[in-house]
C-alpha cells in the first residue's frame, strides 16, 4: 500500500489536522510520502523529518508560492500521475474542501471526504447531522478521502526519520484563475476553531446576546477562541462561522471551556475529540456532563465574571 499525504501549511508549521492525517496513514500501513508545497515547504519538510515517513516531496513553484486552489490542483494531481499512490488522504480542513474536489475531478478519482474510520477498505462517515453513519467502498485503484478533525490523535504520530526530495513541476499559468488572501481562512474575521488550541464554547445558559461578553472576556485572559453551539447561532447572537457541531466545525482542542452548552448530540459530534472538556452548567442532568472531565453544576453568569476577574489579578 502507497500513501500519499499532501500537508498543509498553517503559517509555516504542518496543521494539526494533517499531522492527523499522517498518524491514520501509519495506523492504515504502508509506505507513506507526503508532499509540501510553496515557500514554506523546507519548514514542513523540516518538521516531517522526524516522522516514521519513507520521504516528503518539496514542490516549489512561482505561480503557487502559497495556496492557491488551481495551482494546488495542477501540482497534485501531476504528483499523483508520477507517484501512482493507492490513496491519497488529506485533513478534511476549509482549504481540503476547496482544492481536493477539483484533484478528484481532474483525475476522474473517487474522493470520500470527512470520514471518521476505516476498517478493511470499509469507509465511514457520518450522514443526516450524525444520526447515522454510512460506510463506503470502492474498487477503484485510487481512491481520495480526508479524515474528520479527531478522527485520529498527533499524540499518536510514530516518530523516527525520514528524507526529502525536491520535484519540479511544470504548470501552465493559464491555468492559474484564482488567487487566495494569506492566510487562507474561511471567513475575514480570522477564526480558525479548528485549529485551536483552547476554546470558549457558548450555549443558550448564556441566556441573552448582551451576556457573550463574558465568554470573549474570558477567551482573551486564557488565549481561546470562542465557539458556539447553534441555538446561539440561530438566535444571531454569534456568526456562523463559530459553529460547532454537526452542521459547524469539528473541533479537537487541548481544552474545551463549555458554557451553558447543553450537550445535545448534532453539537456533541462537532467537539467530543477534545482532549479535556470542562462543563458548566446550572442543569446538573445536562447531557454535557456525560463527556465531561471536569464538571461544574451552576450558574456561568456568576462563575465565568468570578474567573475572569481573578486571571485578571493573577
Amino acid at each position: 500500500m502507497n500513501i500519499l499525504v499532501v500537508i498543509e501549511d498553517s503559517r509555516g508549521s504542518m496543521h494539526r489536522m494533517s499531522k492527523e492525517a499522517i498518524a491514520g496513514a501509519q495506523k492504515i500501513g504502508g509506505n507513506i510520502t507526503a508532499l509540501v508545497i510553496g515557500d514554506n515547504a523546507d519548514a514542513l519538510s523540516n518538521e516531517l523529518s522526524s516522522i516514521d515517513i519513507e520521504k516528503t516531496l518539496i514542490v516549489k513553484h512561482e505561480i503557487v508560492p502559497s495556496y492557491n486552489a488551481d495551482g494546488y490542483k495542477e501540482i497534485i494531481a501531476k504528483v499523483i500521475i508520477d507517484t501512482s499512490p493507492d490513496m491519497v488522504i488529506v485533513g478534511h480542513t476549509y482549504q481540503t474542501r476547496d482544492f481536493m474536489p477539483r484533484v478528484s475531478a481532474k483525475l476522474d478519482v473517487p474522493f470520500v471526504p470527512d470520514i471518521i474510520g476505516i476498517d478493511q477498505g470499509i469507509y465511514t462517515k457520518q450522514v443526516l447531522n450524525s444520526k447515522l453513519n454510512a460506510s463506503i467502498s470502492s474498487s477503484e485503484d485510487l481512491i481520495i478521502l480526508s479524515f474528520q478533525s479527531a478522527c485520529f490523535s498527533e499524540e499518536d504520530l510514530v516518530k523516527g526519520t525520514s528524507t526529502s526530495e525536491s520535484l519540479d513541476i511544470d504548470i501552465d499559468s493559464s491555468m492559474i484563475k484564482s488567487r487566495s488572501e494569506e492566510p487562507f481562512q474561511e471567513s475575514a474575521a480570522e477564526v480558525d476553531l479548528e485549529s485551536a488550541e483552547l476554546i470558549v464554547s457558548v450555549g443558550r445558559g448564556i441566556e441573552k446576546e448582551e451576556n457573550i461578553s463574558i465568554a470573549f472576556d474570558l477567551a482573551k485572559e486564557i488565549g481561546a477562541e470562542v465557539s458556539a453551539s447553534r441555538p446561539v447561532v440561530d438566535a444571531g447572537w454569534l456568526p456562523s462561522f463559530r459553529q460547532v457541531g454537526s452542521s459547524g466545525s469539528t473541533v479537537s482542542p487541548k481544552l474545551y471551556f463549555s458554557l451553558g452548552v447543553s450537550g445535545a448530540i448534532q453539537h456533541v459530534v462537532g467537539m467530543k475529540g477534545s482532549k479535556n472538556i470542562l462543563a458548566i452548567n446550572k442543569d446538573p442532568d445536562a447531557p454535557i456532563f456525560e463527556i465531561a472531565d471536569y464538571a461544574v453544576i451552576g450558574d456561568v453568569l456568576e462563575i465565568i465574571p468570578k474567573l475572569v476577574e481573578t486571571l485578571n489579578n493573577s
